[in-house]
């Protein structure tokens, strides 16, 4: 998917532009902004590798993440230049990206000591059961009162705890002090800024809100959770607020250029949505589903299963905002799924094409839980089905299932933050890959009864990373004063059936949700090399015994019998 976008004729008064690395769960992109229209002038995508190297194990490699920058960066400014657009005129680069993933990586060699471990990932099960089962209570929101989010495989705190139980390199450097510990992006701002000769090991407050490691209230990293998850705090990157300078580029063909913007994802998105005010979301489709909605600079603690998580922080000095945030798993990745593993499309149109096909699922429900369910159950022994199925179902219903359950997940978060707010949202801002998807965004608007906005230019992520290095202070080519804000151009789509129906579908997908649950357990198992024992059932194994003593009993008597 690479693609360059016409450039304004006049290019001469092209003025400041600002560039932006999304680095995200399924592809790499570097985008060009013009800083004064927001237009994006210029992009280039390449796709990363996930490695599956156990059941529930999702990794990437961090060497493969980092050189898909460099290209990404390489090819972008030879299209630039190809446009006649100097590059000499990008003046901040800011980083967005995958939320979660862990890495850890040698300071001194500045070789990764593992695969990233992606924000998907299960293996870390048997930890979160371990550590819930120490809580009072068997609680998992233990310690939300302090990182806004439920003890989870989801989260990086946990993941980096499994690397220094497991991964002897990882648990050495830890002892010899040459670890390092960051989400996607400090291991791309250390490595962009000068790696292991001076590079700057930071993340910004999104980023660190993330960990189970770092304080909502305080906003830094919070001992009491260090020593819970016992984790050395000298591993940890500085956190920065996601508005600043934190280096230049060491290297390419923007040596020199500031890197002063920094936010996850979906903090981007929503930056680049403009939903700065109280009350303003927006919904993601991506890899997962994410919605988002600014609550202000007051952090509000849900009571439905949603994360409480900082939104940004646009300036060393300016307040941090908070968001609540329904975060679902497997949004895109289903589409992925049906593409590689079932091989039902070839490509992710033809996906809308099967499905519109048909124009209902014919009773067919699938609840992809491929790693648990996120918001709001928060159930890692989920495991995905799909039910309803008669010999009418073909691969045609099957993609509109997959399609409606996105826009089911979507709805029951969106049911949870209306409960949490009390204030139920009158239409949903949307952006990600998935909008593309006409049938989709149609659908979601039937299943939430409620319009769904879509903007024209898609990248709100990029450009809100690209917003905040552009507004960071010693750049100032972006302002971010409402007078200031570029109108976004969208399409709406108006739901079109009745809220009957869209009721009767949602509680055939919740009934489906009850199905899908407490299906995986950490329990021993047998694992396939030795007979299962039939004694491993206790009832099962007192009936076998007893009619064994009665069967020996029996023929005991019977020759007692012949014998007299």
């Amino acid at each position: 998917m690479n693609g360059t976008m016409a450039a304004s004729s006049n290019r001469i008064m092209l003025g400041p532009l600002v560039a932006a690395i999304d680095q995200g769960t399924s592809s790499t992109r570097f985008l060009v902004f013009n800083a004064k229209t927001a237009e994006l002038l210029s992009h280039h995508q390449v796709e990363i590798k996930q490695s599956f190297p156990k059941e529930g194990w999702v990794e990437e490699d961090p060497k493969e993440i980092l050189q898909s920058v460099y290209e990404c960066m390489d090819r972008t400014c030879e299209k630039l230049t190809q446009l006649n657009i100097d590059i000499s005129n990008i003046k901040a680069i800011g980083v967005t990206n995958q939320r979660e993933t862990t890495l850890v990586w040698d300071k001194e060699t500045g070789e990764p000591l593992y695969n990233a471990i992606v924000w998907l990932d299960l293996r870390t099960q048997s930890t979160v059961e371990r550590l819930i089962n120490k809580t009072p209570g068997r609680n998992k929101n233990h310690l939300k009162h302090k990182t806004g989010l439920p003890i989870s495989t989801y989260f990086s705190a946990v993941k980096l705890r499994w690397l220094m139980d497991n991964v002897e390199k990882v648990h050495e450097a830890v002892l010899s002090h040459r670890a390092m510990f960051g989400t996607v992006d400090s291991w791309l701002i250390w490595c962009l800024t000068g790696g292991k000769k001076g590079g700057v090991h930071c993340t910004d407050v999104t980023n660190a809100s993330r960990t189970m490691l770092f304080n909502i209230h305080t906003m830094d990293w919070d001992p009491e959770l260090c020593k819970y998850f016992d984790i050395p705090m000298e591993i940890l990157p500085k956190v920065r607020s996601s508005s600043e300078i934190y280096g230049l580029m060491k290297s390419g063909p923007l040596t020199g250029v500031p890197i002063s913007g920094c936010l996850g994802d979906q903090s981007a998105a929503l930056v680049g949505q403009m939903c700065f005010k109280d009350g303003q979301a927006k919904n993601t489709y991506g890899t997962g589903c994410f919605l988002l909605k600014n609550v202000g600079t007051k952090p509000v603690v849900s009571d439905h299963g949603l994360l409480t998580t900082v939104a940004y922080k646009l300036g060393r000095d300016k307040p941090a905002c908070y968001a609540l945030e329904g975060s679902v798993a497997i949004a895109g990745a289903v589409v992925r799924w049906l593409k590689d593993n079932l091989g039902i499309i070839q490509t992710s149109t033809e996906l809308e094409e099967l499905a519109a096909d048909v124009g209902t699922s014919y009773g067919c429900y699938f609840v992809p839980a491929f790693s648990g369910l996120y918001a709001p159950y928060w159930e890692p022994s989920a495991r995905g089905i799909i039910c309803g199925l008669t010999q009418f179902t073909n691969r045609s219903h099957l993609a509109f299932a997959a399609l409606e359950a996105v826009c089911f997940q979507t709805r029951e978060i969106l049911d949870a933050m209306n409960q949490d707010s009390g204030i139920h949202l009158s239409q949903l801002q949307v952006d990600g890959g998935m909008t593309s998807n006409r049938l989709l965004m149609q659908l979601q608007a039937d299943i939430l009864c409620i319009p769904v906005v879509k903007p024209s230019m898609p990248e709100t992520t990029a450009l809100g990373a690209a917003m905040a290095a552009g507004a960071a202070e010693g750049v100032s080519v972006w302002s971010l004063n409402p007078e200031d804000l570029t109108e976004v151009t969208s399409e709406k789509f108006e739901p079109q059936i009745n809220p009957e129906e869209s009721e009767l579908r949602y509680a055939r997908w919740k009934k489906a949700v009850q199905r899908a649950m407490n299906w995986e357990t950490t329990e021993p198992v047998n694992n396939g090399n030795e007979e299962t024992s039939i004694f491993s059932s206790v009832p099962l194994g007192f009936y076998i015994l007893g009619s064994m003593f009665m069967l020996i009993g029996a023929k005991y008597i019977a020759g007692q019998c012949e014998s007299e």
